[in-house]
């Protein structure tokens, strides 16, 4: 990954408390996992900022390589890699991820 574009996530993550990274947008995602994601994160009903990595090819990449993660959605919250859709819906349903997101 190239510095740039590790600067971008780097300031993504460090400048929203709740970041996350999916296809789509929250009001349009384009994978059932992103849309899983969001409505996971919108029950919380927390203020979240998000990235289409459709747009963005070397972010696309980038966020992969950034988290040692290899799927897309990924949660960022203060800062923590905290995982992907299958992880975000085990904190949920155990609770945990209410906790994290500060709910």
């Amino acid at each position: 990954m190239d510095e740039t574009t590790k600067k971008r996530i780097e300031s993504d993550i460090k400048n929203n408390k709740v970041m996350l990274y999916m296809k789509g947008t929250p009001d349009s995602p384009q994978c059932g996992f992103s849309a899983r994601a969001v409505d996971i994160l919108r029950e919380y009903n927390v203020p979240f900022h998000s990235f289409n990595i459709l747009e963005d090819e070397a972010i696309r990449q980038g966020v992969k390589e950034y988290a040692d993660w290899p799927t897309i959605p990924q949660l960022y919250v203060n800062g923590e890699f905290i995982g992907g859709c299958d992880i975000m819906t085990e904190l949920h349903e155990n609770g945990e991820l209410g906790k994290i997101v500060g709910k």
